[in-house]
C-alpha cells in the first residue's frame, strides 16, 4: 500500500478507478442511468465541486497558512516557498479556478437557469434564481480576481517577472489584498451556491 500511496499520480488514478468502481456498482443497483441531461448534469456537477474544493482549498492554504507564516520563515529558507511551492500551489489554484467556472457555466447551461441565474433571477421570480446567480457572479469576480490581478502580481513577487525591489513589493501587497478579497467572498459565494440547491 504504501508504494502506491507514496506516488500522488498512482493514488490519484487509484482514487479515479474507485470512483469509476463505485459509479458502475451504483449504476447497476439503480437498474442503470439514461445517458440524458440528467447524467450530463450530475457528471458536470461532480467534476464542478472537484475543481472548487481545489481551488478554494488554495485559496485557504494561502490565506490560512502560507501568508500568515511568511514571516515566521528565515529569509534563507523562503526561496523554498517562493521558488518551489508557491508557483505550484498558484499554477493549480488558477487552473482550478478556470475549470470551476467553465464546468459551473456548463451545469448552469444544462439545467436551463443560466440566463435567469446571470441577470440574478430579475424578471423570473428570483428565489433560486437569485440565490445562484449570486454565487455565480462572486465566483466569476473571484476568478477573474486570479487571472487577471492575483496572478500578474504574483508574477512580480516571485520573481517570475524580474522587477525592481519597489515593485515587487507593492505587487506582493496587490496580490495579497485581492487574495484577501477573494477570502472574503468565499464564504457568501459558498452560502449562495448551497442555498440555491438545499433551501429552495
Amino acid at each position: 500500500m504504501a508504494n502506491f500511496l507514496s506516488s500522488l499520480s498512482r493514488t490519484i488514478h487509484i482514487s479515479l478507478g474507485i470512483s469509476i468502481i463505485l459509479f458502475v456498482v451504483l449504476f447497476f443497483l439503480n437498474g442503470g442511468f439514461d445517458f440524458d441531461l440528467l447524467f450530463w448534469s450530475w457528471l458536470f456537477r461532480y467534476i464542478h465541486v472537484v475543481v472548487g474544493i481545489m481551488w478554494i482549498g488554495l485559496l485557504w492554504y494561502f490565506n490560512f497558512v502560507q501568508i500568515p507564516n511568511m514571516v515566521k520563515i528565515p529569509d534563507e529558507q523562503k526561496p523554498a516557498i517562493s521558488k518551489v511551492i508557491a508557483p505550484s500551489a498558484l499554477f493549480w489554484f488558477r487552473w482550478a479556478a478556470f475549470a470551476t467556472i467553465v464546468t459551473g457555466l456548463i451545469v448552469a447551461y444544462i439545467n436551463g437557469y443560466l440566463h435567469q441565474a446571470m441577470t440574478l433571477g430579475i424578471g423570473s421570480g428570483g428565489g433560486k434564481s437569485t440565490a445562484i446567480g449570486i454565487g455565480m457572479w462572486l465566483g466569476i469576480i473571484m476568478a477573474f480576481n486570479v487571472w487577471f490581478v492575483i496572478w500578474p502580481n504574483q508574477k512580480r513577487a516571485l520573481g517570475i517577472i524580474e522587477v525592481e525591489a519597489e515593485i515587487k513589493a507593492k505587487a506582493a501587497k496587490t496580490a495579497m489584498l485581492f487574495s484577501r478579497t477573494n477570502t472574503l467572498l468565499s464564504l457568501p459565494m459558498l452560502l449562495s451556491m448551497v442555498a440555491a440547491q438545499n433551501l429552495y
